[in-house]
């Protein structure tokens, strides 16, 4: 797959042993492993487009090999690496999003403080701990619920272009509950299919009463979506199969927690009104409240499962822009006085707009400056390294990285290290533009699996020459 073996580089190194020694100024460079040729590997790769990438030494700052090294490409979700650096400055590492219940009076408001991982089993200690302040002080029931989302700006769609049913592209506010998505299960009996919409959480998995849906019978689309009283679906009866599931996202962010929020109440005995939401957060007593793990842990999670909600929301918090292309510029102005350069533009903060462009110099730069600075590739998702099957193999090298996912795009930026212990920056970006655009927001267009595997077999032998040949 990547043109040389490990076996003939290791006898070489086996030769190289019983040559005679010579004073270090005499030493020649290491030579490259028999076979390896990145213009050969690409060629091999057929993907079109564009293959570009840079290596860096960040011990030295170094160049070490490149390739269109400064061309904006679509840097997908690699963009990622960024975002969390950025939010690590401006937020601190032990940052917590805290989302609070509040007493106003005769009203009862949840009010949402940014957390990205907030789930129905944390809104439900939240609401075990809001009964049990309320029962112990005495108060009669509230005679309003209100939801305020205003830590956050509220956005409709990360990606408007992006198909309307896909689970990564929901609406943000400062009010996020399950990464803003609602669980979709479906059985089919003698009656016909089962559909229901639940608030899926670890443990609990209350019914989601702000959304419906409904099977009908036709072809394309597979899903409709209309926001009136409810959050109003159709699917496909034809796409569904015997069973099934998956994620829809929530539009209405506010309402679906408030809708949550006031089942668990129930539960416990607490009879609320229906949830409405409000845009100025009124003076109250907190009665309750629930901390997000620290911002590492939260980035950490985010680099390795790439959720696009996490990255926009501690984005939108470490600027505290008023909307997402205000907030994107302002990471990349930081960026810049990190003192990294390149022609690089920034549409939001998970990479999802093809908007985006980044070179790999910048990547690579990225990795080798700021990102080994605030231990970064400790953050990041380790990388097996795969046969020609497809299965993961034993190797000697490691790769910390992040991966970033288009149609027609795949890249991959982050660190490699082989058994000698020296450690390689690098960036891989792989794009066919035109292929890019007129698939924009389709789900598994034709062609894109074999594409995207392609790319990462290259990406995979292009770091194994490098370690080895560098």
């Amino acid at each position: 797959m990547n043109g040389w073996t490990r076996r003939g580089f290791v006898a070489g190194l086996g030769l190289l042993a019983l040559a005679p020694r010579m004073a270090p100024a005499q030493q020649r460079p290491a030579a490259r492993p028999a076979g390896f040729d990145a213009e050969a590997l690409i060629a091999a790769a057929g993907l079109g487009g564009t293959v570009a990438f840079a290596v860096i030494d960040p011990a030295s700052g170094r160049m070490l090999a490149q390739r269109q090294a400064d061309r904006p490409m679509a840097p997908a979700s690699t963009l990622k690496a960024v975002t969390a650096l950025y939010a690590l400055d401006r937020l601190g590492e032990g940052h917590c999003f805290t989302t609070r219940v509040i007493r106003a009076g005769n009203t009862l408001i949840l009010a949402g403080g940014g957390d990205p991982l907030l789930d129905t089993d944390a809104l439900d200690e939240l609401a075990a701990a809001a009964v049990a302040d309320e029962k112990a002080a005495g108060r009669p029931a509230p005679t309003a619920f209100a939801v305020w989302g205003g830590a956050l700006p509220r956005i409709g769609r990360l990606d408007p272009a992006q198909d309307e049913h896909l689970p990564y592209n929901p609406s943000i506010s400062g009010m996020i509950l399950n990464f803003n998505r609602v669980h979709l299960d479906w059985r089919q009996g003698e009656a016909g299919y089962r559909l229901s919409l639940q608030a899926r959480g670890r443990k609990l998995s209350p019914r989601a009463y702000t959304a419906a849906i409904a099977a009908v019978d036709r072809g394309l689309p597979l899903f409709t979506y209309e926001a009136g009283k409810l959050e109003s679906w159709t699917i496909a009866r034809r796409g569904l199969g015997k069973s099934g599931s998956r994620w829809l996202p929530v539009r209405r962010p506010e309402l679906y927690a408030g809708d949550v929020f006031q089942t668990l109440c129930r539960a416990r005995g607490l009879a609320l009104p229906d949830p409405e939401v409000i845009e100025i957060l009124p003076e109250g007593a907190g009665i309750a409240r629930h901390d997000s793990p620290p911002l590492r842990e939260i980035v950490q999670g985010m680099l390795e499962y790439s959720t696009n909600l996490t990255a926009e929301a501690i984005g939108l918090a470490a600027s505290r822009a008023g909307d997402v292309a205000a907030s994107a510029a302002a990471m990349a102005d930081w960026l810049r006085g990190q003192g990294v350069g390149g022609d690089f533009a920034f549409h939001d903060h998970s990479g999802l707009s093809p908007a985006n462009r980044a070179d790999a110099r910048m990547l690579a730069g990225l990795m080798a400056g700021p990102g080994r600075a605030r231990g970064l590739r400790g953050l990041l998702k380790p990388i097996p390294l795969k046969d020609a099957r497809g299965k993961r193999k034993d190797s000697d090298i490691a790769i910390e990285a992040k991966t970033g996912t288009l149609n027609f795009v795949s890249n991959l930026a982050g660190y490699a290290q082989g058994p000698g212990g020296r450690e390689l920056a690098f960036a891989i970006l792989t794009g066919d533009e035109p292929r890019r655009a007129a698939s924009q927001g389709q789900e598994l267009p034709e062609g894109v699996i074999g594409w995207t595997k392609r790319s990462k077999r290259l990406q995979q032998a292009l770091v194994e020459g490098w370690v080895a040949s560098l």
